[in-house]
Parts: C-alpha cells; sequence; structure tokens
C-alpha cells in the first residue's frame, strides 16, 4: 500500500449488513469497493455512500463477506485468492468455517440487525455496542484475527471469541429461535385478527418489541434453519417445555411460582452486558506466544471462557523474541484474572497501563 493512501477493503453483498459494515468502513477512512448479484443495488450503494466504487479490488487488505450462509464459502475462496483477510456476517459459522479452511479466514458473526430491509436501511452506527462473535480455528492466522478484530472493534462492536460449533448452539438460543418465536406470535396474532379486526389495533410497546425481529428479511432464514437444525430444534423443544411448564403455573394459579419465574427473567434481563468503560478503566495484558496459528484464538477463546472481554488486540513481533506477543486490551478489575489463567495454561502473561 502506498504510504499516505487510504486502506482498501471490499463489501460482497450490499444489502444491511454489507451496506451497515462499508459506511462504517468508510467513516473510519478506508476506500471500499463493493460487489452484489443485483446490480441495481450495487448502484444504490454507492448513491448512498455505503461503499466508494462497484467492482472487486484485488489490493483489497480485508473483504467482508455479507451473503446468505449458503453463498459464503464460494465468495469467501475467490476473495481469498487475491491474497487479503477475509471475513463473513454469516449467522450459522461450523459449516462455514469448515468450507473455508484457510489462514486468512476469520469466521465473523455481528450480532446487530434491523427490520429495515436492503441497503436503505444501512446505517454507519448499527454495529455500535453490539456482539460481533469471531470464530478462529487452529488454523487461523493470528494476524489475520488481529485484523478482523481491531476493525469490528472501530465500528464499536464487542469483540467475543468462540468455536464455531458453541457458536452455533449459543446463537439458536439468543438468535435464531428468538427470531422463530417471534414469527411464530406475530402470525397467531394475524390469524387472531381475521376474527377480531381491533386486536392489532392493540399491540401496544411489549409486543411490538417482542415481534419486531420477524419483520427482517425472511430469505436469509431458510438457509439457517437447515445449517443449524440440530441446535434450532432442541432449544425449541426446550422452549416448548418451559412454554408447557408456565401453562400449568397460570392453570392452577400458583402465584408465587409465577412470581418468582418472572423475577428470575427480570435479573436475567437487566444484567445483560453493556458497552466498553472509560479508557482510565483499561490495561494491556501483554502475552508471549509462539509463532504458530490458532494461538491468538486459543487466548482470545480463554478470554471469552473467563467473561473477559477483549477491547482491542494487537500482534507484535521483534528481533529479540522467539515468537511473537500478543497486546490485549481488557478491563483493568479483570485483568489479574485472566493473567492467573493464562499463567495456568503456562504462557507467560503480565499487566501494563495503557500506553
Amino acid at each position: 500500500m502506498t504510504p499516505g493512501a487510504p486502506r482498501r477493503a471490499v463489501v460482497v453483498g450490499t444489502g444491511l449488513i454489507g451496506g451497515s459494515v462499508g459506511l462504517a468502513l468508510r467513516a473510519g477512512g478506508w476506500h471500499v469497493s463493493g460487489v452484489d448479484r443485483d446490480h441495481d443495488r450495487e448502484r444504490r450503494a454507492v448513491e448512498l455512500g455505503a461503499i466508494d466504487r462497484v467492482g472487486h479490488d484485488p489490493e483489497a487488505e480485508l473483504t467482508f463477506v455479507a451473503l446468505p450462509v449458503g453463498s459464503i464459502a464460494d465468495a469467501a475462496a475467490t476473495a481469498l485468492s487475491d491474497g487479503g483477510v477475509v471475513t463473513d456476517v454469516g449467522s450459522v459459522k461450523a459449516p462455514v468455517v469448515a468450507a473455508v479452511d484457510h489462514p486468512r479466514f476469520v469466521g465473523g458473526h455481528p450480532m446487530a440487525g434491523s427490520e429495515e430491509l436492503g441497503v436503505e436501511g444501512a446505517r454507519v452506527d448499527l454495529f455500535e455496542g453490539a456482539a460481533w462473535v469471531l470464530t478462529p480455528t487452529e488454523v487461523t492466522d493470528a494476524g489475520a484475527q488481529a485484523l478482523v478484530h481491531s476493525v469490528v472493534r472501530s465500528f464499536g462492536a464487542d469483540v467475543v471469541t468462540l468455536p464455531p460449533d458453541r457458536h452455533d448452539r449459543l446463537v439458536a438460543t439468543v438468535s435464531h429461535v428468538p427470531h422463530l418465536t417471534a414469527a411464530t406470535l406475530m402470525q397467531l396474532a394475524a390469524s387472531r385478527a381475521e376474527a377480531d379486526s381491533a386486536l392489532l389495533r392493540l399491540a401496544a410497546g411489549g409486543f411490538r418489541d417482542m415481534t419486531r425481529i420477524a419483520a427482517g428479511d425472511p430469505g436469509m432464514w431458510l438457509d439457517i434453519c437447515e445449517d443449524n437444525r440440530d441446535a434450532i430444534l432442541e432449544v425449541i423443544d426446550s422452549l416448548g417445555a418451559s412454554l408447557a411448564e408456565m401453562a400449568e403455573i397460570v392453570r392452577r394459579g400458583d402465584r408465587e411460582a409465577l412470581l418468582e419465574r418472572l423475577r428470575t427473567a427480570q435479573s436475567a434481563r437487566i444484567s445483560l452486558p453493556m458497552g466498553a468503560p472509560p479508557a482510565e478503566e483499561l490495561v494491556e495484558v501483554r502475552v508471549a506466544i509462539p509463532d504458530e496459528p490458532g494461538q491468538l484464538a486459543a487466548v482470545t477463546g480463554l478470554a471469552t471462557q473467563l467473561s473477559v472481554n477483549v477491547y482491542d488486540v494487537e500482534v507484535a513481533h521483534s528481533a529479540e523474541e522467539r515468537g511473537g506477543r500478543l497486546i490485549l486490551v481488557v478491563e483493568a478489575a479483570r485483568a489479574d484474572e485472566l493473567v492467573d489463567a493464562l499463567r495456568n495454561t503456562g504462557r507467560a502473561a503480565s499487566v501494563h497501563e495503557l500506553g
């Protein structure tokens, strides 16, 4: 890259998520090219400022593949042939990561969206405060993972590192089944409105909040439900059993049991994680690692197991050291816990002030 020139990226798929990625990249000073099977949508993405130009860019440092799950592997393979780092935004990770087994591919999934459809709904701040899951494997290059981590953090997202299969099990609970539940509840309301037209007019904030995600693009869920079928069915079975228990509590008028369940739900909802703390509450954890694929994934995966948020990451190399050094930015209050866990795995780790 020419000194002083903007960093270059490509977005494959210029819909809601791809368009929002493009806007966030451009806000950070990147030059963004975009491609889409729908040429009208490509042109619209340029008009809305989501991308600078239409077309591939063989000099791109980073490519985001924002396509339905079933189309990601082929598009990622094409992008990898140009030599840059490639990531995706698919909601199912295990089959994608298995199909794109390459050191410069970093599986990803932003836990963000909108009821708006297409690039017209794209927002530069869509990812602020959202979790963005990365699913590196033992073959993932540390520099590739660090690049993706740093860029999506610059969007305001909180990065979580998980193995691909664990990601798929977890998102079945917090994303996939909630969408199917919202769609089912909306369908129930719509069918009952046929008998009583006033029903939907009574839909207040709670109902609208619960069913908002049902307004999203239906087509993307076909691949998701196929590729993550087992995990989705397990959660649906558990949800059905829990609803049956709730029905029995209501049926017998058990006020104490009902209150306990509602209080538990209230407490869990209030405890949902918030965004990053101020800079003065952050420190660096420095970790020596061998120069081998998968090392950064192992360290950030351990941080996730401990529920320690990694707010930034850097891979440093020097002539004096064999291997490299990871620099993780974490909350000062959790740094010692992470260092102790790292040392228990045989790694040299230390805490330093931000500098």
